[in-house]
């Protein structure tokens, strides 16, 4: 793999525009090629021939002889082609690199000049990124050991609560206390700065041992005197109390919350370590970009100005500091002896969890499953055709009771190979979709896993329908049995008890973090809003459709029409018509509560303009739906032109945020005209064609409005059509606004998650 790819791959993806610009380096030195190229005169055909016959012949001869050097081996006056200095900033303690280029009178001096001043230029951004990166992370260690200090001293509190007194006035520095039900002797307050590995110390039982500075003063347990607590998780109960300000924050040194402490230093230590191991990363990448491109210089100039340049980089702060690697091992100390109970093997697995490795048998079931799937597409039209279904008294009967059942899952099917899709093109692209999710390492699912998935679904659906029509083709189950209309709601069943499965099969992982966004969102008003949540909501949005089958399951079982498939329901039944709107309206009422309170905390008024819009659009829902349902009244005139009017209008505001908002383009100033400044996709017509599609797609909806219908396609035919259209525009849209978000977080250097810490210090000069 040439360096340049290995570069791309390697780095940090939110960091991207502080590492050395590689290709713009290696653009410079093709075209001082292309010049020497260009300028050297072309000898005549025999004379060329002759000279290479010549070379040819005494190179070889220099080979044998040991005379021969390295090809393109500078001479001995090139040995000066650069000077390296550091320069001191004009009133400031900051210095920069800058080099002299002491060949710029020679033919292609112009170039080279060129290429040293960006050289400097991506070398000075270099230096000062990671130095300030240092620096946070140096802050952060100091904030951390202070968290370290107080955990410490809340374990011996709570785990020795009668004989902390006497032993602390005896012997501060080596009391003894139990830490996670394993006896500690001698356990000293130290923290982050104060712990180091030893090189020595490992046994058979991965215990560890901890060099200690002799000179450390470890902090009293009066820490706590002066710390609050923050341990309270966030759920509706904590959130009611907090709107009546009576959010407790005092310390009662309970077992409760010494685990909750824990388990939040616990995970802010590990999204330090990475953030550490980043860090490290990042050095080590740009040191050896800048060793290449400049071997790359030498190889191509026929000079020496590497050795001198590389020996400032490795001179340089970027080359000599070693904090990163320091704190690294500390960390390590901390987690292994204090999150491991000394278990090294334990504690590096959880600070370095494996990455996730493809399967063989992934692709094998995914495409077995595929093909199965297409077979049992070909089975249910022989099938469909064989029953005369195609009839138009059959094919109403069958479309009115039978159709919504096995419809739903086409509808769960097509959003998750939309979803598949949109996570191949994030990882082709390099777009961080585990962190914009917030997925844990390694649990997250890649394309071929969601397809999996989807290609399965579809699998079971497929042959129940089947199913369903083979038994209505029998003699023996030909009458409309309970047997028969039993097979949609056993698919259900299956599909509901796999999903809430608590066994370690089929990603459960996923699974959960998909039911737990889900209670976010119907608890909406009284959780954290959070990415994943909001954008969970929004797919439902675009589900409406399969949320009013799930309606449809309920009223058809439970009101026992299966028995007859009969859908008297729908005309008699008050109550249907009224939850029909009702379970609609749900996803926009929860995206709509999630905005208010997004702007309530984050003080955001756009959000309160995204509320309208989701406002808007459950008055239009609600509109189009009363004029389906009056559409034989005499006041169907005003309901069709109130369901016209409110469409209208919440599909211009939903349009224009989606593509300016969500997406960020149509910036007319940009970088990329009517677009934005960054684009993932090099071929700017796709974005153009995207928001096109985009407003076509949203205009479907007005056709609910309109009544157009297509002769050969029944009516529920119709709906499930304009749904599919809905889900294909939204995972469009999920492509684009996640690398809006993406990008987003690449202009801030946003890589890590916030970690709210435990301990809160009233004072700060304590420590």
């Amino acid at each position: 793999m040439k360096f340049g790819k290995e570069l791309a791959s390697q780095m940090v993806q939110e960091w991207q525009a502080a590492y050395m610009d590689y290709q713009g380096l290696k653009t410079l030195l093709k075209n001082h090629v292309a010049f020497r190229k260009n300028s050297a005169p072309s000898p005549p055909p025999q004379e060329a021939s002759r000279s290479r016959s010549l070379k040819r012949r005494i190179s070889m001869y220099r080979t044998f002889s040991g005379l021969n050097s390295l090809r393109g081996s500078p001479k001995k006056g090139d040995d000066e082609a650069i000077l390296v200095s550091s320069v001191q900033q004009e009133g400031s303690d900051q210095s920069y690199y800058q080099t002299m280029f002491l060949r710029s009178s020679e033919e292609g001096g112009q170039i080279e000049l060129e290429f040293f001043r960006k050289l400097d230029h991506e070398f000075n951004k270099v230096v000062k990124f990671y130095s300030e990166k240092v620096e946070q992370v140096k802050a952060e260690a100091e904030e951390l050991t202070k968290q370290m200090n107080a955990l410490i001293a809340l374990r011996i509190i709570v785990d020795k609560p009668t004989a902390v007194a006497a032993q602390f006035s005896e012997a501060p520095a080596t009391v003894a206390a139990s830490v996670n039900g394993v006896k500690q002797g001698g356990l000293r307050l130290d923290a982050i700065q104060e712990v180091e590995m030893s090189s020595e110390g490992n046994d058979g039982d991965g215990e560890v041992t901890a060099k200690r500075n002799g000179d450390f003063r470890p902090a009293s347990l009066d820490v706590l005197d002066h710390v609050k607590i923050n341990v309270e998780p966030d759920t509706p109960a904590s959130t009611l109390r907090n709107m009546v300000g009576s959010s407790k924050s005092d310390l009662s040194f309970s077992k409760d919350e010494l685990t909750s402490a824990e388990e939040k230093l616990k995970q802010a230590l590990n999204e330090f370590y990475q953030k550490l191991r980043f860090l490290k990363s990042y050095c080590f990448m740009n040191v050896l970009a800048f060793s290449k491109i400049m071997k790359k210089y030498d190889k191509i100039t026929s000079r020496s100005a590497s050795k001198a340049y590389v020996e400032m980089v490795d001179n340089s702060y970027l080359g000599t500091s070693d904090e990163v690697n320091k704190l690294i091992v500390r960390i390590e100390a901390t987690f292994i002896k204090y999150f491991a109970n000394g278990n090294r093997r334990k504690g590096m697995k959880s600070l370095k969890p494996g990455h996730k490795r493809e399967k063989h048998r992934t692709t094998f079931f995914l495409g077995l499953f595929t093909g199965c799937s297409i077979a049992l597409v070909v089975a249910i039209l022989v099938s469909l055709h064989g029953r005369a279904l195609l009839e138009p008294e059959e094919r109403t009967k069958y479309m009115e009771s039978i159709f919504p059942l096995y419809s739903l899952f086409g509808f769960i099917v097509l959003h998750m190979l939309m979803y598949g899709a949109d996570t191949f093109f994030w990882r082709r692209y390099r777009v961080n979709y585990p962190f914009i999710f917030g997925f844990k390492s390694g649990t997250e699912l890649g394309f071929r896993e969601v397809l999996l998935l989807s290609s399965g679904l579809s699998v079971l659906a497929l042959a129940a329908v089947l199913s369903n029509l083979d038994m209505e083709m029998e003699p023996d189950t030909k009458e409309y049995s309970t047997l028969t209309e039993l097979v949609p709601l056993t698919l259900v069943s299956v599909v509901f008890i796999i999903t809430i499965c608590p066994f370690n099969i089929i990603y459960r992982s996923s699974r959960y973090f998909l039911i737990h966004c889900a209670w976010h969102c119907i608890c909406a008003p009284l959780y954290k809003i959070t990415l994943p949540d909001f954008f969970l909501a929004d797919q439902l949005t675009s589900q409406v459709q399969s949320i009013r089958c799930l309606l449809f399951y309920a009223y058809y079982y439970f009101s026992g029409d299966f028995t007859t498939r009969a859908n008297n329901f729908l005309k008699d039944s008050n109550s249907y018509r009224i939850l029909y709107i009702v379970v609609a309206i749900i996803p926009f009422w929860s995206r709509l509560i999630q905005c208010l309170r997004h702007l309530i905390e984050e003080k955001d008024k756009s959000q309160a303009l995204n509320g309208f819009k989701y406002f808007s659009t459950i008055v239009a829902l609600v509109m189009r739906t009363m004029y389906s349902q009056k559409q034989k009244d005499p006041s169907a005139m005003f309901w069709k032109i109130m369901a016209a009017s409110t469409s209208g209008f919440t599909t211009i505001f939903n349009t224009y945020w989606d593509v300016v908002i969500d997406w960020g383009l149509l910036q007319r100033n940009s970088r990329n005209p009517w677009l934005r400044d960054k684009l993932l996709i090099s071929n700017k017509a796709v974005y153009f064609v995207a928001i096109v599609l985009n407003i076509l797609l949203r205009l479907v909806w007005m056709q609910l409005v309109l009544d157009f219908q297509i002769s050969f396609l029944h009516p529920k035919g119709m709906v499930a059509l304009i749904a599919c259209l809905e889900i294909l525009r939204r995972g469009m849209w999920n492509f684009f606004r996640v690398e809006n978000e993406h990008f987003n977080n690449v202009g801030k250097y946003r890589a890590f998650k916030t970690v709210p810490l435990p301990f809160h210090y009233e004072d700060e000069k304590i420590m």
